[in-house]
């Protein structure tokens, strides 16, 4: 073996260990659901516009790697609020959200990784704050709790969309009012509901008797062609003609014994 040999084997023995000393420090893995960016110190800084997905990559050791977790997330916020009149309300909200996976390298340059506590908690207690207080408590509590959740997702998701941060939804938890306040809205509820109830009884009995009313009405018209356009001559006409059909059945015996009124033969039959 010559000199030259040995100093090659030298040589990439050493380049051998100092890739398997450094390997942790020049690769990385990006797993299912997250997304990253890098920090290339002697490249020019954080790349804004570049993302990278998942899978294996490899970097110099000196480069930083930010890796942010895309998927949604879900989180809560209690907060003391006041409703429009002035009284103490304990709110407690959810809300799902996720970073835009596109501009991860604007979030973290002009944000950074603590997004959640900087941006989403702030924007969010602002809009509850805000939208509860054009609200009174038994609106919260009962009838306007739907619009409630609804304009306060729309009211931060617009200030979010403008942190490169998307807001899916919404739900208030849990709202706690004073004791004497929350049995006194309860007790409007179930005022309106028994008045709901005693309303729709009335309107059935209307309905009702208005549907009794009709038909009587209808049974009289009728009775009252019928009377008028039975006169002698078709009652006569009738007469004849059941007359006519006994004599024909093969289970009466018909005897013609006189004749009744109108001039109508007097039937007798088997009975």
């Amino acid at each position: 073996m010559n000199q030259r040999t040995t100093y090659l084997i030298v040589v990439g023995f050493v380049v051998f260990l100092a890739v398997v000393l450094a390997w942790n420090s020049i690769t990385y893995t990006i797993e299912a659901g997250e997304k990253a960016v890098i920090f290339r110190k002697f490249q020019g800084g954080l790349d804004r516009d570049k993302v990278y997905g998942q899978g294996f990559h490899v970097k110099w050791p000196w480069d930083e790697v930010f890796t942010y977790d895309v998927r949604k997330m879900e989180s809560r916020s209690t907060m003391d609020v006041l409703d429009r009149n002035g009284l103490s309300i304990t709110l407690e909200l959810s809300y799902r959200y996720m970073p835009k996976p596109d501009f991860l390298g604007y979030l973290h340059d002009e944000i950074g990784s603590d997004y959640h506590e900087k941006i989403i908690i702030p924007y969010i207690r602002s809009a509850a704050r805000e939208v509860i207080g054009k609200y009174s408590a038994d609106e919260l509590y009962s009838t306007k709790r739907e619009d409630i959740q609804k304009e306060i997702a729309t009211r931060t998701e617009v200030s979010l969309d403008k942190n490169y941060l998307f807001l899916d939804a919404v739900l208030i938890r849990e709202i706690k009012l004073p004791p004497k306040l929350k049995e006194a809205i309860e007790r409007k509820l179930e005022q309106e509901q028994a008045s709901l109830e005693y309303e729709f009884k009335l309107q059935q009995a209307r309905k009702e008797a208005e549907r009794q009313r009709i038909e009587a009405e209808g049974k009289a018209a009728a009775n009252e062609i019928i009377s008028n356009s039975l006169t002698d001559k078709i009652l006569r006409e009738k007469g004849i003609e059941a007359t006519l059909r006994l004599a024909e059945s093969p289970n009466s015996k018909v005897i013609v014994v006189g004749s009744g009124e109108d001039g109508l033969p007097i039937i007798l039959g088997n009975q």
